[in-house]
């Protein structure tokens, strides 16, 4: 195995190329330590020692310092990994060894973010937000269904009324232009049609 480039990604830490393949990244005095210089070969033992050891037990300690901060989704966490050079077996890896200990846990996650936000987002906003996080639409479902049993429902209608009264939106007195611009307005929120149209006393939703 043939080290044909080393690039420096920053001061301290460089991308090493191995038979004309990115192979991985590494800080400037572990290419002193395992010896990579362009155009000379590395070593079998040197290799299988940053690919099985020095690169995983680092990016389990970087899903680790992540997670202190904050939750993050599967996706997150591995886009996150794949942001810092790793090798995908290293990051699935990683992800694993946190998962085993349930320090990231999407069905959580989801649930979490439910509650945080089922009182100023719409349902569908929601759903929206997480599957962009990488969450699929059967654990939304089911954290949805497990929060309704434990009482935390969302009253979607209230939340419309509240953002009409934000906006000061009388609709008594609003002009079919008004209403239709509200219906807008609502409807990019992720709010349901009909709720909207009876939130807005309308008889329709054509021009």
């Amino acid at each position: 195995m043939l080290v044909t480039q080393i690039c420096d990604v920053t001061r301290s830490r460089s991308r090493i190329y191995i038979d004309g393949q990115f192979a991985f990244v590494l800080y400037k005095g572990e290419l002193r330590r395992f010896h990579l210089r362009e155009g000379q070969e590395i070593s079998v033992g040197s290799y299988q020692e940053i690919t099985t050891e020095l690169l995983p037990k680092r990016a389990k300690l970087r899903c680790l310092n992540l997670l202190q901060s904050r939750d993050y989704t599967r996706k997150q966490l591995v886009d996150k990994l794949i942001q810092g050079d790793y090798p995908e077996e290293c990051i699935e890896e990683a992800v694993a060894y946190v998962e085993s200990y349930g320090y990231l846990d999407d069905f959580r996650y989801t649930k979490d973010f439910i509650e945080y936000n089922i009182d100023n987002k719409s349902r569908m906003r929601i759903e929206t937000d997480l599957m962009r996080k990488g969450i699929k639409s059967d654990l939304i479902k089911r954290a949805f269904e497990e929060l309704n049993l434990l009482g935390v429902e969302q009253d979607e209608m209230a939340m419309i009324e509240g953002l009409l009264r934000k906006k000061k939106f009388c609709v008594e007195t609003a002009t079919k232009q008004e209403q239709q611009k509200m219906f807008g307005f609502l409807y990019r929120r992720g709010f349901r049609a009909d709720a909207i149209t009876e939130a807005l006393s309308l008889d329709s939703i054509t021009d």
